[in-house]
């Protein structure tokens, strides 16, 4: 007879989950890191989404910018695109411009989870962004756009090591943006799995160096 006592495992509710339950597209990508939650945490609060390079990235995002170059506009490149600029913009209540800036924060659990997300037309040539606040992005419901959100989420793994994950989702307003979103998803869902395991190796990198220890 069978005298080990049964285990129920309970489902946490995911902040991505509230910000975007329902979705058509997606993609997951997870790393093992050895470095402690908070120090893994820290690490991809503070990630500069434009260090991250390979190949393929970087020819996505020279791509993204023939349009212009093809008028003589100048191809407008921020300096810095950190993950914590989003939050901590919004807790300081210092908006800026913020039409520049369509990524919003929608949801933070300190040292566990935190996500963020945009609404826009990607698959045109050059991306048409519409700011959508936060408290107005998962009600959002205007046809002809998508609604992308992303996560990264921290887990124990072991007494020494961590499990990053990065997760991207995808829900389109009607029928048509969702067709022309999919046709843009068969294209571009490697280069996007590219995207998410770089973004994990720079987290990495940082926190197995100490950079997200401080």
């Amino acid at each position: 007879m069978d005298t080990q006592p049964s285990v129920t495992a309970t489902a946490e509710p995911l902040l991505l989950d509230a910000a975007l339950p329902e979705f058509r597209f997606s993609r997951l990508e997870c790393a093992a890191i050895a470095s402690a939650p908070d120090v893994v945490y820290r690490a991809a609060r503070e990630l500069d989404m434009l260090s991250i390079h390979s190949p393929l990235f970087d020819v996505v995002m020279w791509a993204r910018g023939v349009p212009d170059r093809v008028r003589r506009r100048p191809v407008a490149t921020p300096p810095s695109m950190r993950v914590s600029d989003l939050f901590d913009t919004a807790a300081t209540g210092d908006q800026g411009d913020r039409e520049a800036q369509p990524w919003v924060a929608l949801g933070e659990r300190a040292g566990r989870e935190i996500v963020f997300g945009a609404v826009g037309k990607v698959w045109k040539p050059t991306i048409e962004w519409r700011r959508v606040e936060p408290g107005d992005y998962a009600g959002f419901e205007e046809p002809g756009w998508a609604k992308m959100a992303a996560a990264f989420v921290v887990h124990p793994y072991g007494a020494r090591r961590s499990l990053l994950t990065y997760e991207a989702r995808t829900a389109c307003t009607d029928p048509a943006s969702t067709a022309r979103f999919g046709r843009y998803w068969t294209l571009v869902s490697p280069g996007v799995g590219i995207v998410l395991r770089g973004a994990l190796r720079a987290i990495e990198a940082a926190a197995e160096s100490g950079e997200g220890s401080a």
